[in-house]
C-alpha cells in the first residue's frame, strides 16, 4: 500500500506538471501577442517585447477599431459563424435523429449510414468542389462559405450515438400522447441532448470562425473576406493597404507588427467570450456521445 501510495503521488505530481506545461504553451503566446499589441513602435520593432507591454499604448487598437475594412471582415465572420452553426446543427440533428432509428422504423437507415460514412472517408477534392460551387452560382457569396461544409459527419455520428442512448420508453410515451417525429425530437430528444448540442455547436462555431482557405478561393473581392482569411493574408505578408481603409499618417507612429497583433487578439475575443458558457457541457457531451456502438 505504501508503494502504491507513493507511486500515485509521483504520478499526480508529474501529471500536474505536464498539464501546467501544456497550459503555459497555450497561454504564453497569447500573452506575447497582447503585450506586442500594447507596446510602442520602437519596442515592437526592436523585438524587445516578451510578456509585458513596453511603453504602454492603445494606438494599435484605436487604429484597428477605426479600420472599416477590419470591421467589415469581423462582421463577415460573425455572419458566417452564425449561419454556418445554425444550418450545420439543424442538418446534423435531423439526420442523426432519423439514423438513430432501427431498420424496421427507417428501412433505408443502413444505406444512408454508409453513404454518410463514405463521404467522411473519401473526398472529391478541391477542384470538383470548386466547380460545384461555381456552377451553383454561389461563388462570391456567403453561401459559398457555409453550404459546402454544412454537414459534419463526425458531429452527426456523435449526435446519433447520443440519441440512441435515450430510453425508447420516452419516445413511445410521446407517440402515445399523439406526438409526431418532429414534436418528439423538439420536446423529448433535444432537451435531453443539450450537452451534445452545446458541444457540437462549439465545434461548429470554432470551425467556421477559424476557416480561412475557402474564403481565399471562393471570394474574389477582399472586402468580402471573413476575418480569418484577412488575418492570414496580413500575416503572410500580403500588402492590403490599398483596401484596408487605414490612415497612412497614423501608420507612421505605429508599427505594423503591433497592428497585426491587435487584430489577431481582437479576432480571438468572440470565441473566448462564447466558450465559457459552453465549456461545462463539453466533457459530458463528448463522453455521453462516444461510447455507443
Amino acid at each position: 500500500m505504501m508503494r502504491r501510495s507513493f507511486s500515485y503521488r509521483v504520478f499526480s505530481v508529474a501529471n500536474h506538471l505536464f498539464l501546467v506545461l501544456i497550459s503555459l504553451l497555450c497561454i504564453l503566446p497569447l500573452l506575447h501577442i497582447l503585450a506586442v499589441s500594447l507596446s510602442s513602435k520602437a519596442a515592437a520593432t526592436a523585438n524587445i517585447v516578451k510578456f509585458w507591454p513596453v511603453e504602454l499604448t492603445f494606438d494599435a487598437y484605436r487604429l484597428t477599431i477605426e479600420n472599416s475594412f477590419f470591421i467589415g471582415s469581423l462582421w463577415n465572420s460573425i455572419e458566417r459563424t452564425v449561419l454556418g452553426t445554425l444550418i450545420s446543427m439543424v442538418l446534423c440533428i435531423t439526420a442523426a435523429y432519423a439514423l438513430s432509428k432501427e431498420n424496421r422504423v427507417f428501412p433505408g437507415r443502413t444505406f444512408y449510414s454508409w453513404f454518410f460514412i463514405f463521404t467522411m472517408l473519401f473526398s472529391a477534392g478541391l477542384i470538383p468542389s470548386y466547380l460545384v460551387v461555381t456552377n451553383l452560382g454561389i461563388k462570391n457569396t456567403i453561401w459559398a462559405l457555409v453550404l459546402p461544409g454544412a454537414v459534419s459527419v463526425y458531429n452527426m455520428v456523435l449526435m446519433l450515438n447520443f440519441f440512441r442512448g435515450i430510453p425508447k420508453d420516452l419516445e413511445e410515451a410521446a407517440f402515445m400522447d399523439g406526438a409526431g417525429h418532429f414534436v418528439t425530437l423538439w420536446k423529448v430528444y433535444l432537451p435531453l441532448s443539450m450537452p451534445s448540442v452545446a458541444t457540437l455547436s462549439l465545434f461548429s462555431m470554432v470551425g467556421n470562425w477559424n476557416a480561412w482557405f475557402d474564403g481565399l478561393i471562393y471570394l474574389n473581392n477582399a472586402q468580402d473576406y471573413p476575418l480569418a482569411t484577412l488575418l492570414q493574408q496580413l500575416t503572410a505578408g500580403i500588402d492590403m493597404s490599398t483596401s484596408s481603409a487605414v490612415n497612412a499618417d497614423a501608420l507612421k507612429n505605429i508599427a505594423q507588427r503591433t497592428v497585426k497583433a491587435a487584430q489577431i487578439f481582437l479576432s480571438m475575443i468572440p470565441i473566448l467570450i462564447v466558450y465559457p458558457f459552453l465549456q461545462r457541457y463539453f466533457v459530458q457531451g463528448m463522453t455521453l456521445g462516444s461510447v455507443k456502438e
